[in-house]
């Protein structure tokens, strides 16, 4: 199965925006910026997050994106589905009924092997990204790695992230 980019953008801005204030946002434009993506393509992912109540949009000059949620009650499998659509990945298009000297319609009122198999895998494959949460992602501590990327993003939400004004 083949996931669109818009996946791999909206998992890694949602992971961006888990290290937010609660009253913080970041601008979708600042996001595209970071990952060193495009900020049109992007926003309409962000969009389809939103949408999905995965994401609040904040209106204004210190606006942009927050969490619609807790980061623990997000998981990987909401954001699939936000962004690549809650359809099956695999689509029965009955090529078994085509052809010369089709069998007799009785012998489709059931899906076929192949449409069983598929949609066993595609529920195992959902079953797994379901228990994933944009939480647990987004803390990978004690490694080379989860330091690196936890440094670059902490600077670059200190610099970027929009809090509204003190009253």
């Amino acid at each position: 199965m083949k996931l669109s980019d818009g996946v791999e953008q909206a998992i890694h801005c949602m992971l961006m925006l888990s290290g937010l204030q609660a009253d913080g946002a970041m601008p979708a434009a600042a996001m595209a910026e970071y990952h060193g993506v495009s900020t049109s393509y992007l926003l309409k992912h962000l969009q389809a997050l939103a949408g999905a109540g995965l994401l609040t949009s904040v209106p204004g000059p210190r606006g942009g994106y927050r969490l619609g949620r807790s980061a623990d009650k997000i998981s990987l499998l909401d954001v699939v589905l936000a962004i690549e659509g809650t359809g099956p990945a695999f689509r029965c298009t009955e090529i078994r009924q085509r052809g010369p000297e089709p069998l007799a319609s009785k012998f489709f009122a059931k899906p076929c092997a192949v449409t069983a198999a598929m949609l066993r895998a595609e529920r195992a494959y959902r079953d797994e990204l379901r228990k994933v949460t944009i939480a647990e992602l987004a803390h990978n501590p004690g490694t080379e790695l989860g330091n690196a990327i936890a440094g670059r993003s902490c600077a670059f939400l200190e610099q970027h992230e929009r809090r509204p004004a003190a009253g």
